[in-house]
């Protein structure tokens, strides 16, 4: 079995190995590394030996240290990126070019049906009902999108919410509120299976899942950074948050909102941003901390998810789509017991 890795910002590590009884024999690891002294390789190799084949990013990595001389130096890889290359060659770990995605650009849909949608695909890929998905949302209504965890009367005004015809919805991930309007708003979620960030932790997976879109701001002339754990700024300001789910077999739903336009005045006086939230950001101003992507590049919204879509067909593969009748059902039904009732959206009130 062959792999290969190439570290973001570093080496690329590669391995050939078999596998006997289950087990990891003839492990041979190689690639353009710095590695003091030279017989280092031959402890790595030693460690990874007689593995047992189910054996998870962190103990392949945990077996490697124990492995290693106190004096070896791994220069330009770590321990754990070996365990990657490994896991990527036993089938348990999987890159982009291993994946078909496939593309829906969806709605105007309701709130509620935007966040059922996202659960009924991200289980649909954990049943092997479909396929990895990339879906690009419209929005048919303002709305407040809750993170799963956030406290209702904390994040909104609702008062002010009712003023501005500004429906609350929350999601199945965690993270912080989003203010959307039809129009001002670019969002979209991934769904794709667990061995895709296979070894990489939460804060990596983010930044990992969206180096596409980040590319594609960098070619709009957006000097685009993520800001851990979840945001994607600019010098100008932030331009999007990220949330993320991961289902029990491992899948992950993926998601961002950007801000294409933004009506500041009426988002501070529907959400409640305080000082608090703002202590880290190195502003005082929450209007100050959002800059839009119409007001950075000029572009309408429409070519701007147009740039977005042609980065992601140069690096990866992607297929028109659409959701099923049996989707949308389901998706339906999530609406009516769950996403649209009190309870819900009031479990943390």
């Amino acid at each position: 079995m062959h792999a290969k890795y190439k570290i973001p910002g570093g080496k690329l590590v590669a391995v050939d190995l078999d596998v006997t009884d289950g087990t990891l024999s003839d492990v041979h690891i190689f690639g353009d590394f710095f590695l003091e002294p030279d017989d280092a390789l031959e402890r790595i190799n030693a460690a990874l030996t007689g593995a047992p084949v189910e054996t998870g990013v962190r103990e392949l990595a945990a077996r490697i240290e124990r492995g290693l001389d106190p004096s070896d130096a791994l220069i330009g890889f770590t321990p754990r990126d070996v365990a990657i290359v490994v896991r990527r060659a036993l089938g348990k770990s999987t890159t982009w070019d291993d994946h078909r995605f496939e593309l829906i650009v969806d709605g105007p849909r309701t709130p509620a049906m935007h966040m059922a949608l996202d659960q009924v695909l991200a289980e649909g890929l954990a049943a092997g009902t479909r396929g990895p998905t990339l879906r690009i949302w419209h929005w048919a209504s303002n709305a407040v999108i809750l993170g799963s965890f956030q406290s209702v009367r904390n994040e909104v005004d609702l008062e002010a919410a009712a003023r501005h015809d500004v429906t609350v919805v929350r999601r199945i991930t965690g993270g912080g509120a989003m203010f959307v309007e039809p129009g001002n708003t670019i969002t979209y979620s991934l769904v794709a299976p667990g061995s895709l960030v296979d070894g990489l932790s939460y804060e990596e997976s983010y930044a990992f899942l969206d180096a596409w879109v980040l590319a594609a701001l960098n070619d709009l002339g957006i000097a685009a950074t993520y800001q851990p754990i979840n945001d994607i700024t600019s010098p100008a300001g932030k331009i999007a948050g990220a949330a993320q789910r991961r289902l029990t077999d491992g899948t992950v739903l993926h998601h961002v909102t950007m801000a294409y336009d933004i009506d500041t005045n009426k988002m501070l006086e529907v959400l409640r941003i305080g000082r608090e939230k703002l202590s880290d950001k190195g502003t005082k101003s929450a209007a100050k901390r959002v800059d839009p992507l119409r007001s950075q590049t000029g572009m309408s919204r429409e070519a701007i998810i147009d740039a977005f879509l042609d980065t992601f067909r140069s690096r990866h593969t992607l297929t028109d789509s659409a959701p099923t009748a049996d989707e949308i059902a389901k998706a339906e039904e999530l609406v009516r017991t769950k996403f649209s009732t009190p309870e819900w959206t009031n479990r943390v009130p």
